[in-house]
């Protein structure tokens, strides 16, 4: 795990290696097996935030996937080492969004996606977003490029 800085915003980067099992017949990553990549990557950062999952849901809070984009640029293949960048472009209320990029280890973009995810508590109802889990979270909010770059 390691984390890049751009502009005073944190991104967050997960390495893993593709398995055999996570390959089609072509010897390419199956498209669904992206989305597994993305939620591993995030569990890591969570992780990281030294607020994991399993934390979170003892404390009744709990971030369910409620919208998903994926662009494919390329095919990951069995063996290859993948870098999976995070960083959220918002955070407040009950609502998270990630923004995220699967690379190759000659730095192609392969994936590009975008998960959001509301703020649950056990019973499937919306709540607001932890207080401290805001605050570790703050780091690792990028503006949108209007922002960053205004016309």
């Amino acid at each position: 795990m390691r984390i890049l800085h751009r502009k005073m915003s944190a991104t967050f980067v997960h390495e893993l290696r593709v398995t055999y099992a996570e390959c089609t017949v072509g010897n390419h990553v199956y498209y669904a097996r992206y989305l597994d990549y993305l939620e591993e990557a995030r569990g890591e950062f969570f992780r990281h935030l030294k607020m994991p999952f399993l934390k979170l849901q003892g404390e009744e809070t709990l971030f369910p996937v409620v919208e998903v984009q994926m662009r494919y640029k390329g095919a990951a293949r069995y063996d290859d080492l993948l870098r999976v960048e995070l960083w959220l472009t918002e955070a407040h209320r009950v609502k998270l969004t990630f923004a995220s990029k699967i690379l190759n280890c000659e730095n192609r973009v392969l994936v590009e996606g975008q998960t959001t995810h509301v703020c649950t508590g056990l019973d499937d109802k919306p709540k607001r977003l932890p207080e401290g889990l805001l605050a570790a979270l703050q780091p690792y909010l990028h503006q949108p490029k209007s922002a960053e770059h205004p016309q």
